[in-house]
Parts: C-alpha cells; sequence; structure tokens
C-alpha cells in the first residue's frame, strides 16, 4: 500500500472513530507498526492529528475529515449526484454552491455543460456564486462562467469563506438556485454542517435562492450534526444515491422535499 493510500485509510480511521490505536491500525492496513507510527508522526507535523501514546487522536470533540481526504469516499455515488443535480440548473441562471466534495462534483458538471454551449453576446451561459476557494479555481477559466466570489476568513480544511464578509456579499445577491452539500440531513431537524460559521454560510445562501437543492449521499441522510443550516420547509429538492431507505424518502417526501435517487 502507497503512503497516499494509508494516510487516506488512517485518515478514515479517524473520522469513523475520532482516534487510532497503532496496533489495530496496522492489522487493518496489513503494515508493520513502524510504518503506521511514522504515518502517525508526519501526519501530526501537518496539524492533521494530534499524537498520543499509542496512536492518536482528533484536533476536537467534532473532527472534520479534510476536503483532499474525503473527496474518495463515495466518489461514483458523488458523481451521479452531481450530474443530476447539474441538469436542474437552467441555462443562464444564477446558482449558489458552497464548499464540499459533492458540490466541488456539481461545479466540474456544469463546467462540462457550459463549455459545449455556444458563445452568445456578453452574456454567460451561467453564473455561479460561491464561497468555496478550489471551486473558484476551476471555474476561473472557464470563459462562459462568470464565477463570483465572496470574501471572507478561509477554513483550511473545506477551503471554504466564512465570516461576515461572506454574509455581506450574500446580502447583495440573488440566486435562482442554491446547491448545498451539507454533513447531516434529518426529516425533523432540517440540514446540518459541522461547523457554527459555514453553516451560517449556508443558511445564507438558502435565503438567498428562489429555489434550494441539497446534494448528499445517503450516507448523510438520518445523520445530525452539530450546527443547523435549515429547516426542510427551505428545501425543494434532495439528489442522492439509490441506497437511500424507502422509509427516508418517506418521510423526507412527507415533509415537502422532492427526493431524486440516482
Amino acid at each position: 500500500m502507497s503512503k497516499p493510500d494509508r494516510w487516506n485509510a488512517l485518515m478514515e480511521l479517524m473520522a469513523a472513530h475520532g482516534r487510532v490505536d497503532v496496533e489495530e491500525a496496522a492489522v487493518a492496513l496489513d503494515v508493520s507498526t513502524a510504518t503506521i507510527r511514522r504515518d502517525l508522526d508526519e501526519l501530526a507535523e501537518q496539524q492533521m492529528l494530534v499524537r498520543t501514546r499509542g496512536g492518536a487522536i482528533a484536533h476536537g470533540v467534532s473532527y472534520e475529515l479534510p476536503l483532499r481526504y474525503k473527496s474518495s469516499r463515495h466518489a461514483s455515488e458523488k458523481q451521479r449526484i452531481a450530474a443530476a443535480a447539474a441538469d436542474l440548473v437552467g441555462e443562464g441562471a444564477v446558482v449558489g454552491l458552497n464548499g464540499g466534495t459533492t458540490t466541488t462534483e456539481v461545479a466540474r458538471a456544469l463546467a462540462v455543460r457550459a463549455g459545449g454551449l455556444e458563445a452568445g453576446g456578453t452574456s454567460p451561459a451561467l453564473t455561479v456564486v460561491t464561497n468555496a476557494l478550489n471551486i473558484a479555481a476551476e471555474l476561473a477559466v472557464r470563459p462562459q462562467i462568470k464565477i463570483v466570489t465572496t470574501g471572507g476568513v478561509a477554513r483550511p480544511q473545506s477551503f471554504e469563506l466564512v465570516g461576515p464578509l461572506t454574509t455581506g456579499v450574500l446580502d447583495e445577491v440573488v440566486l435562482d438556485v442554491a446547491v448545498l452539500g451539507v454533513d447531516g440531513m434529518d426529516p425533523q431537524l432540517g440540514i446540518m454542517a459541522h461547523q457554527e460559521d459555514e453553516a451560517s454560510v449556508s443558511r445564507r445562501f438558502a435565503e438567498r435562492a428562489h429555489r434550494v437543492v441539497v446534494v448528499a449521499d445517503s450516507s448523510k441522510l438520518g445523520r445530525r450534526a452539530f450546527a443547523r443550516i435549515c429547516g426542510l420547509d427551505r428545501v425543494d429538492t434532495l439528489v442522492t444515491d439509490a441506497r437511500m431507505s424507502g422509509e427516508m424518502a418517506d418521510r423526507l417526501t412527507e415533509a415537502g422535499v422532492r427526493v431524486t435517487a440516482v
């Protein structure tokens, strides 16, 4: 197993359990304990975790896996979800995208579609408003997409801009649709994020949009996170994968959410 694969596996274990034990990780990854210790030392140097005697622990109680390590999780499902969500965005629309791996895939799907359109006059095929630095960087080179970024303070784990500068910009725009990635979705509590500052920005995206589309793989459904974004009464559509349970689909539909499983 290569070092990047080991690191990804170790971060997956950290995300699942909040801690990593050297002996257990060595067995799970089929490598020596010395290799695991070196990997954990290097990850600690990058401030990805905190080393302890016999292993490592997460930085905080509510641990969030950094974006670059989350990108490989449920990758095929996220790409299908992204393609279906992109189909819900009309040509010439103003779309808001918050940060995350699934919304990054949505941005890529929108870029591919916009690239196939004929350029006409001075109007862009699409306008994207985002607080995600990685999404802005990918779309900035697309001449048929007008990219608008918010100000704010960058969060290193998710590449999202947050804070008063971010919400200040969002207060000045009107969106046709907001496509939101979330960390949890509950039929009673609504949609949620791990971090309160990211939840605040996503809430503002929802408030400024005519329609709200949530993109989330089925592992997020029924899960709760620390900070509430908004209730399901503000969500128009959920695009998820086909592994969602029928019971969850029924409960969300009863709450007024249109469910699309791909």
